[in-house]
């Protein structure tokens, strides 16, 4: 609301709030009293506002608990007898969503839903609904949710490009399953990147309290709007420390638009491998700044070859932005439609110049990962051997880059694999599988192939690619 900064502002004038012998002798100060009244008014009217729009979200999923490393031991069996080979379990785990539209869409963190069997949201008025996953993006962290339900009461979006520090800032959610829970704080600083905690960041830095059930809650501004989802906090303690992250509603939106519209994520792509530059860098290339982002490799027939972009440029601009960080660089890319041309003024041997890239989508490009079908990666319950509970996908060139491998490859990269799984310590993921039985892998449907036709209980021999190293190794019954 803006009274709320005209409250806040009415207490930072010079003389409003000072020492005199009324305040010393205990007289009421009713200008400042008045004023903090009606700022303690306001932030409560935009709080009781947006709780019926944060749910509570709780996922459950199967895992296994290992066998005993001597449960073969004969003594062992002599006083503990034969022993099951796994036991299984429910885990349970607790988030929190924000209710976007009146039909039942819901945003909330990728890692909140993650693998999870049944998604249980619970609305304020302790409504329960099971959900269903429209999309997921780990490179951001977004997941999009649906209920079965109309006329919800859903938060206006607020445009989080406007955000600086300073700002009052509200988290909504459920730290520690305690349900609606509010904490205030600022805005610490925009456009954090370079945490290591998803791909793409661009994260909002705030002081308002988050613990562990807070993600995919509501950050909001005092207008009651809808400016972040709550990610991740930094802690040595596993506890509150003052430092949370929370995605901008400007990338939770386009992420949410691509799901809805196009039925994945859809990014920019150029081709390229860049590096930012240093003291040494710039004294080399006799550039005037550190400013800019060096090309150190161009992926053959990608956009950026096409346009005649070189090793050894140096990118200036990009889309008529000055680039002045990687990250920012990146998201740029990122967000720009595919078939949109795109200026870029680069310097190449001391003088400038603009190619104009047309910019193509990300190779290997999926549907958005959903509960009923994940064309993203193989199901790992598609097969019954030693390589069940291995998740696959397909390999592309951007991720050979990103690993370092210059050379081309076919085959496959290692998602995820599951508790139960055979391979689990004898592959891992990252991995990229080339052969399986000593037969090449191209692709995901030939993997499928191949696996598939494997008896149960049978040793497989794999090639895979672990760094920049080629290695057989064998995936034993256990």
């Amino acid at each position: 609301m803006k009274r709320i900064a005209k409250a806040l502002a009415a207490l930072l004038i010079a003389g409003t709030i000072s020492i005199t012998p009324a305040t010393i002798t205990g007289a009421p100060a009713y200008a400042e009293s008045a004023s903090l009244s009606q700022l303690s008014s306001d932030l409560a009217a935009v709080t009781e506002k947006a709780r019926p729009m944060v749910v509570n979200i709780s996922t459950s999923r199967t895992v296994k608990t290992p066998r005993l490393p001597f449960a073969d031991d004969p003594f062992f069996k002599r006083f503990f007898g034969e022993q099951k080979q796994q036991a299984q379990q429910k885990a349970i785990s607790l988030g929190s969503g924000v209710i976007v539209s009146a039909d039942g869409y819901i945003v909330t963190c990728n890692h909140v839903i993650e693998s999870a069997e049944d998604i249980i949201v619970r609305t304020l008025d302790k409504k329960e609904y099971k959900a269903k996953v429209v999309g997921t993006d780990a490179k951001t962290d977004v997941a999009v949710l649906k209920i079965e339900e109309k006329g919800l009461p859903s938060i206006p979006f607020g445009n989080s490009d406007l955000l600086k520090p300073g700002e009052i800032v509200l988290a909504i959610g459920n730290p520690y399953g305690l349900s609606s829970t509010t904490t205030m704080g600022i805005v610490s600083a925009t456009k954090r990147s370079g945490i290591g905690l998803t791909e793409y960041e661009d994260f909002i830095q705030i002081d308002a309290a988050i613990n562990p059930g807070n993600s995919g809650g509501a950050l909001i501004n005092v207008n009651g709007e809808l400016i972040g989802i709550n990610d991740a906090i930094f802690s040595t303690t596993g506890g509150y420390m003052g430092i949370g992250f929370a995605i901008p509603t400007k990338m939770v939106r386009s992420i949410m638009d691509s799901m809805l519209t196009q039925g994945k994520v859809v990014r920019g792509y150029m081709g390229i491998q860049i590096q930012p530059l240093n003291a040494e860098l710039v004294k080399q290339f006799g550039l005037k700044d550190q400013n800019g982002a060096l090309v150190v490799d161009v992926t053959e027939n990608g956009p950026a070859e096409k346009a005649g972009i070189q090793r050894g440029d140096v990118m200036i601009e990009y889309d008529n932005k000055k680039i002045e960080s990687l990250p920012d660089l990146k998201g740029w890319v990122a967000a720009t439609p595919p078939g949109k041309a795109v200026p870029i003024r680069l310097i190449r041997d001391g003088k400038t110049m603009t190619v104009r890239v047309v910019m193509t989508e990300v190779p290997g490009s999926a549907p958005a990962q959903t509960a009923a079908s994940a064309p993203v990666a193989t199901a790992p319950s598609a097969v019954d051997n030693n390589l069940k509970g291995v998740t696959v996908r397909e390999l592309t060139n951007d991720y050979l880059q990103k690993q370092g491998i210059n050379r081309r490859l076919k085959g496959v990269v290692i998602t995820d694999i599951s508790e139960d799984s055979p391979a689990l310590g004898t592959l891992e993921r990252g991995d990229i599988i080339l052969e399986v039985a000593r037969k090449l892998i191209g692709s995901q449907t030939e993997y499928m192939q191949v696996v598939s036709k494997i008896p149960k209980n049978q040793n497989i021999v794999v090639l895979i690619m672990r760094g920049n190293v080629s290695l057989y190794v064998t995936v034993e019954s256990r």
